[in-house]
Formats: C-alpha cells, sequence, structure tokens
C-alpha cells in the first residue's frame, strides 16, 4: 500500500457522503440474501449516526469511508466500516482496523452473511459468537 490513510472524526455534515457509500458497499451483499431495499440501507445510516463514534477514512486526502467504534457496556461495538469499492483489496482496511482496534479490549461487530468482509475480520481475531439468516455476530475480547 503507497497510499497515505489519515482518520479524522466525522462531523455531521459527513453524513450523506457515509449513507450514499454505505448503499454501494452494502449492495452485492443485500440484493444476494434478498434484503436491498435502496430507502432501507441509507435510511438506517440516518437513523444510526453519531458522529461522536465515527471517524471518516482519508486515503490521499480524499473522502475513502467511514468506521465507528461505539462504547457499549462491556466493550465497543465496531459499526459502519465502509470503504469505497475501488480501494478494496489494498490493504486499506487491515490499516484503518489496526488502527481502530489498538488498546481496545472486547469488540463486538456483525457482518452480513456470505460477506467477503468476514475474513477481514477473522484475520483479526474476531470469532462467530452467534448467527441468524442474515447476520454474523462476531466477537473479539
Amino acid at each position: 500500500m503507497t497510499s497515505s490513510v489519515e482518520l479524522r472524526p466525522a462531523e455531521p455534515g459527513d453524513l450523506e457522503p457515509i449513507v450514499e457509500l454505505r448503499a454501494v458497499v452494502m449492495r452485492p451483499d443485500l440484493e444476494r440474501l434478498g434484503r436491498y431495499d435502496p430507502h432501507r440501507v441509507r435510511q438506517r445510516m440516518r437513523d444510526a449516526f453519531q458522529p461522536e463514534h465515527t471517524s471518516v477514512i482519508l486515503v490521499d486526502g480524499a473522502f475513502a469511508g467511514s468506521v465507528a467504534l461505539r462504547p457499549a457496556d462491556d466493550g465497543h461495538w465496531l459499526e459502519h466500516f465502509y470503504l469505497d469499492p475501488t480501494l478494496q483489496g489494498r490493504g486499506i482496511g487491515t490499516a484503518v482496523l489496526a488502527r481502530v482496534l489498538a488498546g481496545t479490549g472486547l469488540v463486538r461487530l456483525n457482518v452480513l452473511q456470505g460477506s467477503p468482509a468476514r475474513r477481514l475480520y477473522e484475520r483479526f481475531g474476531f470469532a462467530q459468537e452467534r448467527a441468524d439468516p442474515v447476520d454474523v455476530f462476531m466477537v473479539r475480547g
């Protein structure tokens, strides 16, 4: 990876670019699962956005994605980790996760069934805790 990867705190104005990226990133898996709804995929992000727990991913100074680490009673939830598909497979997600997870204790996340992102999480020590027909819930601790 020769690109410069930075994280900066999210601001309210970052919401719509994140919403649109989420729709692009999640569409293939949601369609495969028969769950893609263009309004719902966007509205769920609008409803869940917490800029105080979210970082914007910048690659070479340009918006490339987002990641959130939300405090929970027993640790944290890793959420809203979206990376521009044109940048995937270049080690950027690995670099971002290494930074976000450094110094954390217990972290949970959920990933869509069959998503290739699950392999990335497993490389960071996440293991399946439970699953349903749509999501796999993972924990690292």
